[in-house]
C-alpha cells in the first residue's frame, strides 16, 4: 500500500481528490490538509510514502511545504498547480520535489505518477517540461528577490527588514531596484509579479 498524505486550501478538491484516489487498490490516503502549516506537522505525524501538494496552498505554499518535508522525511513530494510557472519547477526539481503535474490532470493519470514517484521515479508535466527551456531569466538578484519574498505578505519596510536581517534603508533600495527592473510601481506589484513568473 502507498500512504498518502493531500494537501490543498480548497475543500472540496482535497475531498474529491482523496475520494478518486481512495478507489486505487494499493494507494490509501492517511491524511489531509488545508494549509502548508498543517502539511508539515501531518507530514511528520504519519510519515506517508507520497505527499500530495496544492503549490498556491497559504500561508507559505506548497514548495515551502515540500522543502520542509524533504527536510525530515524520506516522503517523496508532488507539487500540483493550476498555474505552471516554469520558474517554479525548477526551484522544485532543486528542492527535491519527485513530481510537478497541472491540475487539470485527470485523478487516474495522477495515480499512475504517484505509483511512479513513490517507486522513485521523477515525473514532470511534458508542456511545463517545454515552457521551462525556453523561459526568459529572471532579472533580479539573489537579495532583491529575498526582499521581494518578505514583502508578499505586505508587512511594512521595518518588518521587511528584520525579517532578511538588513538595514530598513537597504531594504527600500533593494525595492527600488526591484520595481524598476520589473517596470512596476509598487513593492506590492513587483512581489507579485515575481511570484507570477515562478521566482520566489
Amino acid at each position: 500500500m502507498i500512504r498518502l498524505l493531500v494537501a490543498d486550501d480548497e475543500t472540496m478538491l482535497r475531498e474529491a481528490l482523496t475520494a478518486l484516489l481512495e478507489l486505487e487498490d494499493d494507494l490509501t490516503v492517511v491524511a489531509q490538509a488545508a494549509t502548508s502549516t498543517d502539511a508539515v506537522e501531518l507530514a511528520l505525524r504519519h510519515r506517508p510514502d507520497v505527499v500530495v501538494l496544492d503549490l498556491e496552498m497559504p500561508p507559505a505554499d506548497g514548495l515551502h511545504a515540500a522543502e520542509r518535508i524533504r527536510r525530515e522525511l524520506p516522503a517523496h513530494c508532488v507539487l500540483v498547480t493550476r498555474h505552471a510557472r516554469p520558474a517554479v519547477l525548477r526551484r522544485a526539481l532543486a528542492a527535491g520535489v519527485r513530481g510537478f503535474v497541472p491540475k487539470s490532470t485527470p485523478a487516474s493519470r495522477l495515480a499512475e505518477i504517484i505509483r511512479d514517484v513513490a517507486a522513485g521515479r521523477r515525473y514532470v508535466d511534458p508542456e511545463i517540461a517545454a515552457s521551462a527551456l525556453t523561459e526568459n531569466d529572471c532579472p533580479l538578484t539573489d537579495r532583491e528577490l529575498e526582499v521581494l519574498r518578505a514583502a508578499r505578505s505586505g508587512a511594512p519596510v521595518n518588518e521587511i527588514a528584520a525579517a532578511v536581517h538588513l538595514a530598513p534603508g537597504t531594504v527600500r533600495n533593494y525595492l527600488s531596484a526591484a520595481m524598476a527592473k520589473l517596470g512596476v510601481a509598487t513593492r506590492h506589484a513587483a512581489a507579485h509579479r515575481a511570484w507570477e513568473e515562478g521566482w520566489i
